[in-house]
């Protein structure tokens, strides 16, 4: 690339472009030069056009100079043309509004770079500088660097950035199934062919691969070697844990599966073993015939006592048969599912149908109902603290649950003790415990569920709902250690506090034997307390001390409650006479219109059309709760201004409150009232407007309530009638509790008389 250079007028100012462009700008902004005398050019002299290279002034970061051939260097001293010197106005202020901000900043940049350059070339000798100073460039000296970072501590360019690794998303590798490492290749095509034309099936419901599924499996099994398969939720939803648990069930291999379908192979010597079995059995009976439902049997024990152990060219005889045992099997998976193995060890047996991902949980309805010796917890809370928990300590429990494994799944309601002793367990090693609600399990309730272990355990329930429950341990929850510690403290706490006690009297009494007799003594021992005990409890030999002890505590109890009954109504009382305040105010703000005398009279034959019409209209006015009010009436008059009837319709039950609404509309609004007929639901109430009715110009009365002093009446009518009957069952109640009262001492002396003839006979 060759470089232009551009001279003034003025020897102090330079500009040096590329050649790229063969014509070189019109008015170039100008830059001072470096003050430098080794890089300054006079321009006093007139550039010769001879073939000789000028040496020109080169960049900071350039160790040699700039040779520039002379048909390169234009003067700028010669006078422009006159026709262009607008057009370079204006280009020369573009240019000075591109570069006006930027030239401390940029030549602070670039003197930046050039002192790190200088620093890192300290080492090369001049001579490689002057050899190459023809060709060098900024391009070279970054090459350079770039081959001497490896073996020099150099600082990082600006425009340097660190190379990251990038970990692009591998795809999931799909897992061999059980199938495709047991069986050849053609059988398993022919199989997935067969399974894809299918068109008949076994529904598996919420419950799972129940009983009665694998059951049928066998029935489809006896006529064909494959199995369809259809699941509902929840196991739907996770199709590789519904893959394995059919296979240990039923003891086929799942050769096809699409979407919530398997298909399930029973396998190549199914038939041969049991036609073996069953031959054996009828030997060893004494060759009698063994009846259909008896095979049955025979291949359902066959078949869950069957463990497939084939491997690549060995198979083993069918006579061999396994019992797998699920807990016995070697730890495997993530560390994940082993810890929380380790967690759930010891806690009970687990649920093989559990239709989430591995770990397990605990079947909890497999624990045991009853648990001898078994007492809720003692809790102790901490000092300074409170045991309920706050909305922000809830709210951070259950984010703090959301990622824990489910612990125990749930089927019943009640009989939880070995739940909640197994809970207990696992509170010593874990704040929170999930237990999931198994499915398909028909009356389950949740709530119940939850208030049984809460009153067995005294944890606290963090979330409920037909899922899931998840219960905290508690802020006051104790380890079994600290809980017996505790204990002990507290029995050795009051011998402690007895023993005090005793040591106290036995000084006292010492003081008193020594100072002799005080005014102030106990009467423990002497003979004015044997007397007093005589005068108090005489009856205390006689044999029926024991009902009157419960006529007592009866009697006690009556006065008790008639006590608390007469509070209840004198608090109704109080709440009647307050709604009564409230409705008499708005009873006030209440006028209704009088009757007009001189009403306007229709004939029968009229009143009969008039009631036609008016049922035969579509349009009707509905009253509500809030009764008659001014919207009522305006809405009335709306209606007579299209026609001359008017529906209104009530839902009242009683008919004088039907006939009191019909008059009290028929007053307010200066109609005829045609009828009141029955409906389906409610009542019809025709009003004729009358042959000389007139708009009134305010067609809302003021004499009325409004909408929502309305609703407010008939809420305080509603009040008043519920705390009235409210109030009528608490003063039932008081005069029954009186009359027991009254009836009590008749029973104690028919019992003295039941006691005393008792003795007599005796």
């Amino acid at each position: 690339m060759s470089v232009t250079l551009f001279l003034s007028r003025s020897p102090s100012y330079l500009i040096i472009s590329s050649s790229l462009n063969s014509k070189p700008p019109r008015t170039p902004k100008l830059t001072p030069t470096p003050t430098n005398p080794e890089f300054s050019v006079s321009v006093k002299q007139p550039l010769s056009q001879s073939d000789a290279a000028i040496k020109m002034p080169a960049a900071p970061w350039m160790q040699g100079p700039l040779l520039l051939q002379p048909h390169e260097v234009i003067d700028f001293s010669k006078p422009n043309n006159n026709n262009k010197s607008l057009n370079n106005a204006k280009v020369e202020k573009a240019d000075k509004a591109l570069t006006e901000k930027v030239g401390v900043r940029g030549t602070r940049a670039v003197n930046k770079i050039a002192r790190s350059i200088e620093k890192l070339r300290k080492s090369e000798s001049s001579d490689e500088a002057q050899k190459d100073s023809g060709e060098f460039g900024f391009g070279d000296c970054l090459e350079q660097l770039g081959e001497d970072k490896g073996s020099r501590n150099v600082r990082k360019m600006p425009w340097e950035r660190d190379e990251g690794f990038i970990f692009r998303r591998t795809k999931k590798e799909k897992a061999e199934t059980e199938a495709e490492l047991r069986l050849d290749q053609a059988l398993l095509a022919r199989l997935r062919g067969e399974a894809a034309r299918m068109r008949q099936w076994v529904k598996v419901n919420k419950a799972g691969v129940t009983q009665g599924v694998v059951d049928e499996i066998r029935m489809v099994w006896r006529r064909n070697e494959l199995a369809m398969l259809k699941f509902d939720v929840p196991l739907c939803r996770n199709m590789d844990r519904a893959r394995e648990i059919v296979e240990i069930k039923t003891g086929g291999l799942v050769v096809w599966s699409k979407k919530n379908t398997l298909v399930v192979y029973r396998g190549c010597g199914y038939q041969s073993s049991l036609n073996s079995f069953v031959k054996t059995h009828a030997g060893v009976a004494g060759s009698r015939v063994v009846p259909y439902y008896e095979i049955n049997s025979i291949e359902s024990g066959l078949d869950e006592k069957m463990c497939r152990k084939e491997s690549e060219g060995k198979t083993l005889p069918s006579a061999v048969f396994l019992k797998e045992d699920l807990n016995s099997q070697p730890i495997s998976g993530s560390l994940y599912e082993r810890e929380t193995d380790r967690l759930l060890d010891g806690l009970g047996p687990r649920f093989i149908d559990w239709w989430m991902r591995k770990p397990l949980p605990v079947d909890a309805d497999l624990l045991p109902e009853v648990v001898p010796g078994f007492r809720p917890p003692f809790r102790l809370c901490p000092p300074h603290a409170r045991a309920k928990l706050a909305n922000d300590e809830l709210t951070y429990l259950r984010k703090l649950a959301h990622p824990l494994p489910t612990h125990f799944v749930l089927g019943k309601n009640r009989k939880l003790q070995g739940l909640a002793a197994a809970i207990l367990k696992l509170w010593e090693k874990s704040l929170i415990v999930k237990i999931a609600l198994k499915w398909g399990i028909p009356n389950t309730n949740n709530e119940q569920m939850a208030y049984e272990l809460k009153h067995l355990t005294g944890g606290v329930l963090l979330l409920r709902n037909k899922f899931l429950m998840i219960l905290y341990r508690g802020k006051d929850y104790l380890p079994g250690r600290v809980e017996n510690l505790i204990v002990e403290r507290e029995t050795e706490l009051k011998r402690c506090q007895l023993y005090e006690e005793g040591a106290r009297l036995k000084a006292i009494e010492a003081i008193c034997v020594d100072n002799g007799s005080m005014e102030n003594t106990s009467t423990s021992g002497t003979l004015s307390e044997s007397q007093y005990i005589q005068t108090e409890f005489r009856d205390l030999k006689n044999r029926n001390t024991e009902g009157e002890i419960k006529l007592e505590a009866e009697k006690q109890r009556l006065e008790r409650e008639l006590k608390e009954q007469e509070r209840k109504l004198f608090i109704l009382n109080v709440k009647i006479e307050k709604s009564m305040k409230e409705l008499s105010k708005l009873n006030g703000a209440w006028a209704p219109a009088e009757q007009d005398a001189d009403q306007e009279m229709i004939t029968e034959e009229e009143r009969k059309c008039f009631q036609k019409m008016g049922l035969k209209m579509d349009s009707c006015l509905v009253l509500g709760r809030r009764g008659i009010f001014d919207g009522v009436i305006e809405g009335l008059h709306q209606h007579w201004k299209y026609r001359e009837v008017a529906k209104v319709v009530t839902m009242q039950r009683l008919f004088r409150q039907v006939i009191y609404t019909a008059t009290l509309l028929e007053a307010e609004s200066g109609g005829i009232l045609v009828s009141v007929n029955k409906l389906k639901d409610g009542h019809a109430i025709i009003i004729y407007r009358g042959k000389n009715y007139r708009r009134p110009l305010k067609p809302v009365p003021e004499n009325l309530l409004t909408k929502r002093e309305a609703l407010h009446r008939s809420l305080e009518m509603q009040r008043i009638g519920s705390l009235k009957f409210f109030a009528y069952q608490r003063q039932q109640t008081i005069t029954d509790l009186k009359r027991k009262l009254a009836d009590l001492p008749e029973s104690r002396s028919t019992d003295q008389r039941e006691c005393e003839v008792s003795q007599t006979i005796r």
